[in-house]
């Protein structure tokens, strides 16, 4: 959110995107609640309020994807223009089916490295105020890049680790 608040891409997803993300994690983070995560993509809605696509709905059923469940994210990129669909699960896009739409799929690590690369400030700032917002418990510096690790964003690490006193 901090990246997407930094004004170097505009954010998009959906109502449908909340709720999958919403439901992937309750799966994954029993200590979490359904009451924590609406708050949460509220808070996403409010920061950037003109993120949230509609009128997409028309146009999944004429897409071709691997998973037809993930058709709804590809047919929400077409509908505002997006020219990236941001993802770890980058397999159920395959270029043939995004090329059409002049989309491409990029893991989370190279759209952040890509944006590290337009502009080192927003993003060392950004990776500072996540670090600073997370709490429980706070993470040092070095955690907070293992963490980001864990996560697969090597690049991204690697190009932050030059910043540890910024971060």
């Amino acid at each position: 959110m901090w990246l997407a608040l930094s004004g170097c891409f505009r954010a998009r997803w959906t109502l449908e995107i909340h709720n999958e993300w919403k439901r992937n994690l309750l799966k994954n983070r029993p200590d979490l609640t359904a009451v924590q995560l609406d708050r949460t993509s509220d808070l996403m809605d409010q920061a950037i309020p003109d993120a949230c696509v509609t009128g997409y709905e028309g146009l999944i059923q004429g897409l071709k994807l691997p998973d037809l469940d993930d058709r709804h994210v590809l047919a929400a990129a077409i509908r505002c223009n997006a020219s990236v669909i941001v993802t770890f699960n980058q397999k159920d896009f395959p270029d043939a089916a995004l090329n059409p739409f002049g989309i491409e799929v990029q893991h989370p690590d190279e759209f952040v490295e890509n944006l590290f690369g337009l502009d080192q400030a927003a993003v060392i700032a950004a990776a500072h105020r996540q670090r600073k917002q997370l709490k429980t418990p706070p993470l040092d510096v070095s955690t907070y890049l293992d963490l980001l690790l864990r996560l697969g964003l090597v690049q991204s690490v690697r190009a932050l680790n030059g910043y540890r006193a910024m971060l």
